[in-house]
């Protein structure tokens, strides 16, 4: 009887803190990518450096490229992400590696031309030692009145 009763405890002690750390990851990652953002409209491309794995690819409505071409871009102002307002997210993660979906509107100049447009961005992060890298960003043009799944 004792045994039975250790073997639940130490099952409900182990799903609990499993639940507790990816709530954590969530959390985190989640925060990353709100604050990527913001990094994004203060050209802060000394943060982004570190987040963005050496391997990322992102891809926007006028092309794909990679971090080098990214930082460059967000450094020079050829696209400056002045402001994202985030209507709905959504994350899931799964071992290692988490998927963040944002509805936002982003106001931002692109070449010199002030663009308003609504997205629904996917960013892949991987979580390497301690610290979540984003592997990826995708911006996909939709209605304002999509949803994200959860």
């Amino acid at each position: 009887m004792k045994i039975k009763h250790l073997i639940i405890t130490f099952f409900l002690l182990g799903t609990t803190f499993s639940f507790a750390q990816t709530s954590k990851d969530e959390q985190t990652v989640m925060q990353l990518s709100k604050d990527k953002w913001q990094w994004m409209a203060d050209k802060d491309v000394d943060k982004l450096k570190d987040l963005f794995d050496n391997k990322a690819k992102f891809l926007h409505m006028s092309g794909t490229w990679k971090k080098d071409e990214e930082l460059e871009i967000i450094k020079t102002g050829s696209i400056w992400y002045k402001k994202a307002t985030i209507h709905d997210s959504a994350i899931e993660i799964s071992g290692k590696t988490a998927i963040v979906w944002n509805r936002i509107t982003l106001e931002s100049i692109v070449r010199g031309n002030e663009a308003k447009v609504e997205f629904t961005v996917t960013e892949v992060y991987q979580k390497q030692n301690k610290d979540w890298k984003m592997l990826a960003l995708s911006f996909s043009s939709v209605r304002d009145t999509h949803q994200i799944k959860k």
